[in-house]
């Protein structure tokens, strides 16, 4: 993710001079600077020292002590952006300091193509102009929500942070079936991926909401009613329901691991 969002940057002519990063990997460091052309060092107190924001992109099981690593060399006015799943924004104060400017960001892997969705909660120490430096660097991958609440962080979660999972597997399941119908791996690989993105296309340029484009595609005892009479019956709205809670569920499982 922290790749993307370089990769996102510079895409926009954001200044390589102005972006680093740091890993601890060789290998990591080698392909950022061949990538992207900045600076990769193994240095967290170099990387975040005099910098306007910091972005943690890393995994939550370590978030604590990277935080606490760096919070003596971060600058009085810098925000720190947390990509962290399940890490409520009272840890991150406890590890970097009551008074530190935090958001906590919930991007998507279609960032990684410029497509992304990220929802963003900022805590009250949070200034509006770093709200929109904040808001330019997760433009660059793709679309932005600002949340009222933390806790709708766990909605994003299961509405487009998880979400991209839920379409692949669509996706698996439609291609199988395809080919148990007769159509060739290609034929239903190409045909499933474009009707998706069709699908998608149409969605988000139509004048109409969802509900009124599947009506329209639902001619009256035809073989689409009969499709999504079979869904209907079988509980799909349902499933998705209990899928979608229980990725919530979870992420509020994590929060409370992290919270202790």
């Amino acid at each position: 993710m922290a790749s993307c969002l370089v990769g996102g940057l510079i895409a926009k002519d954001y200044p390589r001079a102005l972006i680093r990063t740091s890993d601890p990997g060789e290998a990591t460091r080698k392909k950022m600077r061949e990538r992207h052309q900045i600076l990769a060092i193994n240095d967290n107190h170099a990387l975040v020292e005099g910098a306007d924001i910091v972005v943690l992109a890393v995994k939550p099981q370590i978030l604590e002590s990277v935080a606490k690593g760096i919070a003596p060399s971060l600058k009085t006015n810098c925000a720190v952006i947390s990509i962290a799943a399940g890490v409520p924004v009272r840890a991150l104060q406890r590890w970097l300091g009551e008074q530190t400017a935090i958001i906590r960001a919930m991007p998507n892997t279609p960032s990684l193509v410029l497509a992304g969705a990220t929802g963003l909660f900022a805590n009250p120490q949070v200034t509006t102009n770093q709200r929109k430096s904040v808001d330019q660097l997760f433009k660059a991958v793709g679309v932005v929500s600002w949340l009222s609440s933390e806790t709708q962080i766990d909605a994003v979660t299961a509405v487009s942070g998880s979400a991209p999972a839920y379409f692949f597997l669509i996706f698996e399941i439609m291609q199988r079936i395809a080919q148990e119908l007769g159509l060739s791996e290609d034929a239903a690989y190409d045909l499933v991926l474009q009707t998706a993105r069709g699908a998608t296309k149409m969605a988000a340029t139509a004048e109409v909401d969802c509900a009124e484009l599947r009506r329209q595609v639902t001619s009256a005892g035809g073989t689409t009613e009969r499709a999504l009479q079979i869904f209907d019956n079988g509980g799909l709205e349902d499933l998705f329901r209990c899928a979608m809670n229980g990725a919530v569920d979870r992420a509020q499982e994590m929060a409370d691991d992290f919270a202790k």
